[in-house]
């Protein structure tokens, strides 16, 4: 087997076990091949041996199921990306008086990976291990921006436009006219688009399967409008003076 197919390969695999983490745990072959784009005799043959080595289990109705060593890795994964990240989030947090939160795009969803919550008694709470859609949240935006308008368009027509409250976005020609927008500024908002009356700015760094978000939200009363873009650049700068994060 050549470097080349033995690269595609992981690659492949790694797809796999995203569309399982991505569909909660548990899913059928046909899904797998659906989210992935792979034939589904690809997908058995991968799969097998995924469950050869321990990584994935086969339930008794064939659907392919996390194993115990992916889930221990998981929850090893999540102790050190919190050791990372809670630092920087506090620091924006200290700085901003909100909540702010690290996210990052897990298949075409968007899932929380860490939180430092606002000293406000009245404050925004998003439970870490929460999936939710790009097109309503600024974290969701913030890593979209960084994507071809062609390859957001697809994954829209794919999942569907929710709309949540009545600002959120639904149109995709206007959902790009709001990345545009978000490439210009160098941040993404999410003006109550998920949740009535809220406010939220997103700042990304890195590319492809590594990017993350880092998010500021508050009530719209306290985080007012004009304060999105100092929030934007707070984040931008626990970012770029955090030791544990490459330049971007």
């Amino acid at each position: 087997m050549s470097t080349r197919e033995t690269v595609q390969s992981v690659t492949r695999a790694a797809a796999i076990i995203e569309a399982v983490v991505s569909e909660g745990g548990i899913v059928s072959l046909k899904t797998i091949a659906e989210k992935t784009g792979l034939a589904a005799a690809t997908v058995h043959r991968l799969a097998s041996t995924l469950v050869e080595t321990g990584l994935l289990r086969q339930a008794p109705g064939r659907e392919y199921v996390l194993a115990p060593t992916l889930m221990w890795a998981g929850g090893a994964a999540q102790s050190v990306t919190k050791r990372w990240a809670v630092p920087i989030l506090q620091q924006v947090v200290d700085a901003t008086g909100e909540t702010a939160n690290l996210a990052a795009r897990e298949g075409d969803k968007i899932v929380y990976l860490a939180q430092v919550p606002s000293p406000y008694s009245m404050r925004m709470f998003t439970e870490v291990g929460r999936r939710v859609d790009l097109h309503c949240t600024a974290v969701g935006k913030a890593l979209l921006a960084n994507r071809e308008d062609s390859e957001v368009r697809k994954l829209l027509a794919r999942t569907g436009m929710r709309r949540y409250t009545s600002s959120t976005i639904t149109s995709p020609d206007e959902f790009i006219t709001e990345l545009d927008t978000a490439r210009k500024n160098g941040f993404a908002g999410d003006e109550s688009e998920q949740e009535e009356g809220v406010r939220c700015v997103a700042v990304s760094h890195g590319s492809g399967r590594s990017a993350i978000a880092i998010s500021v939200s508050g009530p719209e009363a306290r985080f007012t409008y004009d304060k999105r873009e100092g929030a934007a650049q707070t984040i931008a700068s626990a970012i770029a003076a955090s030791p544990f994060l490459p330049p971007d």
